[in-house]
């Protein structure tokens, strides 16, 4: 289809009373229509952008932006990030160049303009040129240079943070010991690393659900906690690390000079083997810029507080006369195609349960849906005749089960802290597979959602303990998927 084909059926919609459902279909068709175009012969149809970029600023309701943002990001950027192919990288890139030069021209975005040509970037092509230098650039940290801090972007995503930021946490403090490391990301990440008081955290908010201004804003409050970071401690005795994060938009917004930043090009196809996990790529860029060979698996710092609770109920229910105790996360952070659905989840139950003083810690997981879906499955577990209790984490876990299923209320720490006290964990691709990797529990991961061979080996859970993985094919027959064999090759990986 000719862009003008949408333009007209935009203009057609802004004329009448936009309903959302109208909107997500329109948002829905450009989006898949860009990607057809670039599919077929990699064809770039500039004006899909515009008028998604168009659709996602031109209203007061918030909530309408946020669908067309969500076509633009879910289907388009999110597909050219996860193929992990050069290609598709520098198609990422200028889109979101367009998106960014698109958005400065706004009204209400006089700032967004005003930082964007303060580092001298005024058109697209700035920065093109620019995110294309940062990515042959090949400097390394400076040895002699007194480096007194380090400010590092957070990935925004705990699974990616704890995966990729927990190690250049560890490897940086070795390089630079009397540094401050100073970690620019969300809340959460005081759950999972708030034992390390090596670590101050400057909260930031990033709304993967917003729409397009609303990202772009976290990258200025970014700018901003530079700025004062700055105030406290010159340039000279700084450096920044950005781990390809969305705060920087994949290292296409500017953030600080080039010569004291340094990014990790994680989407590269070339930079190294391409079988490598996130948690070995980490390491090998890391022993490129510090030129020191060396390796740290991925580390969570969880708050005591949490740890005790959590080995207090392992330890009650091992006195009950558990044999084992394992967690299990059906959650996919929003992402639904990662899900098998509720039968597997639930006969998976079934024969877990099956083992002689098993207790399974079903983690509710987050949002009305997760919790909704997971309390369906406790009702399914017992009227199948088992034991089955529902807790609160800190409301207090007491429990007489020595078999049986309880359902958990949590936080990302407390799920953390019950994952670092079982003796498995099971859950589909998540943040919860990389905590049990970096907590050296052995964890079995339900890859769904995707059949891109790199981008299931970049995101399977790495770590020094045994980190095993049964992909189910759900794109290219869903009507064929064999729940029997699914749970069949479960249950076989766990005793291997």
């Amino acid at each position: 289809m000719k862009s003008s084909f949408y333009r007209d059926k935009w203009s057609n919609l802004k004329a009448q009373i936009i309903t959302p459902h109208d909107f997500v279909r329109l948002s829905q068709q450009i989006a898949y229509s860009f990607m057809d175009a670039y599919l077929k012969d990699c064809h770039y149809e500039e004006e899909y952008i515009d008028l998604l970029c168009e659709m996602t600023t031109f209203s007061q309701d918030t909530d309408l932006n946020g669908v067309a943002a969500r076509a633009l990001f879910g289907i388009i950027i999110e597909s050219l990030c996860d193929d992990f192919e050069d290609l598709q990288t520098e198609t990422y890139t200028r889109v979101m160049a367009q998106i960014i030069s698109y958005c400065r021209k706004l009204r209400g975005a006089e700032e967004l303009d005003r930082f964007l040509q303060a580092f001298q970037i005024y058109t697209r092509d700035d920065l093109l040129i620019r995110i294309n230098r940062i990515r042959k650039d090949s400097k390394v940290l400076p040895r002699k240079r007194n480096v007194k801090k380090v400010l590092l972007l957070s990935r925004v995503t705990i699974g990616a943070d704890v995966a990729i930021t927990s190690i250049i946490i560890q490897r940086l403090a070795r390089f630079f010991p009397s540094a401050e490391l100073v970690l620019i990301g969300g809340s959460k990440l005081d759950e999972i690393y708030g034992a390390n008081s090596n670590i101050r955290l400057r909260q930031i908010a990033y709304n993967r659900k917003g729409g397009l201004l609303d990202r772009l804003s976290s990258w200025q409050t970014v700018l901003d906690i530079i700025d004062r970071e700055l105030a406290a401690c010159p340039l000279q005795n700084t450096i920044l690390i950005d781990p390809d994060s969305r705060l920087s938009q994949l290292g296409v917004l500017p953030i600080i000079d080039l010569a004291h930043y340094f990014f990790f090009d994680s989407r590269s196809a070339v930079s190294f083997a391409g079988n490598l996990s996130m948690a070995q790529l980490t390491n090998a860029w890391l022993n490129k810029i510090t030129g020191q060979e060396d390796f740290s698996h991925s580390r969570v710092w969880l708050l005591p507080s949490n740890l005790q609770k959590a080995a207090q109920l392992s330890a009650k229910l091992k006195s009950n006369g558990a044999r084992r105790v394992i967690t299990l996360n059906f959650g996919v952070g929003g992402n639904p195609r990662k899900k098998v659905g509720g039968r597997l989840e639930q006969d998976l139950l079934l024969n877990l349960l099956q083992e002689p003083g098993t207790v399974v810690l079903l983690d509710k997981g987050c949002g009305d849906e997760e919790i909704q879906s997971s309390n369906a499955l406790l009702a399914g577990i017992e009227a199948s005749g088992y034991a089955v209790q529902n807790a609160v984490f800190d409301e207090g876990l007491d429990s007489k089960l020595n078999r049986g299923v309880i359902g958990l209320q949590t936080r990302i720490g407390e799920i953390a802290a019950i994952i670092a006290n079982s003796d498995e964990y099971i859950g589909y691709d998540s943040a919860c597979q990389h905590i049990a990797a970096a907590l050296k529990t052995p964890c079995l991961t339900i890859f769904a959602g995707s059949n891109n061979m790199r981008f299931i080996r970049r995101w399977s859970a790495f770590g020094s303990n045994t980190c095993k993985i049964v992909h189910v094919d759900t794109l290219s027959d869903p009507s064929a998927i064999d729940v029997e064999d699914i749970i069949v090759r479960i249950m076989n990986e766990r005793r291997l």
